[in-house]
């Protein structure tokens, strides 16, 4: 009899547990661990972006494995979990920076659009016939010279951070990031912070093709894509880059 209500609870989205817990979406963070991390770092100077975005094959086109989005020309979203899942969430955000746009005839402050964004996902945990969104996201940006930084999990709860992490080796890549993060750094000391956040579940070793990069800096207030080039000038400068015997490695 207790195993059938124990089922009950882990069937039923919109049923509390008698701890007051509901497991679909702790299964769904538990989705979220299995994928690939994503890291945010926010500076005095604007915010970094970066994810471990390695292929599975090498079949794969490194252009489709996409881990960090444009949201709006000021806001950029990394993600973490189910591909699909944050397509849709991304396709979320995005719309509503559009329609903010039209609406008030200016661009969406990155904490309203986290706010949206959460405010979709919990819908997902409250009503029947739909299961909750295996997918966390890092939503930064700059609003009027002002850095943001916002983490969205799949119970729909925004949390702001200075630095934070979402997927695989989330507790270790967080203590990383508590003993190294310093209030006053520079955007070129957050996007160092950030790739050697990633290696602690990568080896301490990365392949630049193999990291997502973006800065929105306070100035300019836009959201940039760093080509693998320049994302291999910061691995280099930290001694991150693969050795020739790894190299050869991967090829066997």
């Amino acid at each position: 009899m207790q195993g059938q209500q124990q089922q009950a609870y882990d069937r039923g989205i919109t049923i509390f547990s008698p701890d007051g817990r509901l497991y679909q979406v702790e299964y769904a963070r538990e989705a979220v661990k299995r994928g690939t991390p994503s890291v945010g770092v926010r500076t005095p100077e604007g915010v970094v972006l970066a994810a471990d975005k390695r292929r599975r094959s090498k079949m794969i086109e490194p252009d489709s494995v996409e881990k960090l989005h444009k949201a709006d020309d000021h806001i950029g979203i990394a993600s973490a979990g189910h591909v699909a899942d944050a397509r849709k969430l991304i396709d979320v955000a995005r719309r509503e920076a559009q329609t903010n746009q039209l609406r008030y005839g200016e661009p969406i402050t990155v904490e309203t659009l986290a706010k949206t964004v959460t405010d979709f996902i919990q819908q997902y945990t409250q009503y029947g016939g739909a299961r909750p969104f295996g997918v966390s996201l890092i939503i930064g940006g700059v609003t009027n010279g002002r850095p943001r930084l916002f983490e969205c999990d799949p119970s729909g709860t925004p949390y702001e951070w200075r630095a934070l992490s979402v997927g695989a080796n989330r507790s270790d890549i967080r203590d990383h990031l508590e003993a190294e993060y310093e209030d006053d750094m520079t955007l070129e000391d957050g996007v160092d912070l950030a790739l050697s956040a990633l290696t602690v579940h990568d080896d301490e070793e990365m392949d630049p093709h193999g990291v997502d990069l973006a800065t929105i800096d306070v100035e300019s207030e836009e959201y940039v894509h760093l080509p693998p080039e320049e994302t291999e000038t910061h691995l280099a400068r930290q001694d991150l880059l693969p050795t020739d015997e790894d190299e050869e490695d991967t090829e066997e």
